[in-house]
């Protein structure tokens, strides 16, 4: 188990590969505020107040954070997220 934390072009997004498959088949989720998802750790995602929006596809997934957050106060409790589900 391990998770994997990469920055990508966009400094608002953080990129979290798991070893384990999240979401199976081929689609791809995106969950945007006011919404949910039928995937429980995207729902808890969306609960952080530091979240905007996520995006999920198999073993990873990419979590925008707001404008004027911090990744080093969020990045632990993302993390804590994806404890609580094993991964």
């Amino acid at each position: 188990m391990g998770v994997r934390v990469e920055a990508t072009p966009n400094p608002n997004a953080m990129k979290f590969s798991s070893d384990s498959i999240i979401f199976e088949g081929t689609n791809s989720i995106s969950v945007m505020p006011g919404d949910t998802s039928e995937h429980a750790i995207l729902n808890d995602l969306m609960a952080l107040e530091e979240v905007d929006n996520v995006f999920g596809y198999q073993n990873f997934i990419t979590v925008n954070k707001q404008f004027d957050v911090e990744w080093d106060n969020l990045t632990s409790k993302v993390l804590e997220v994806f404890e609580k589900y094993n991964l």
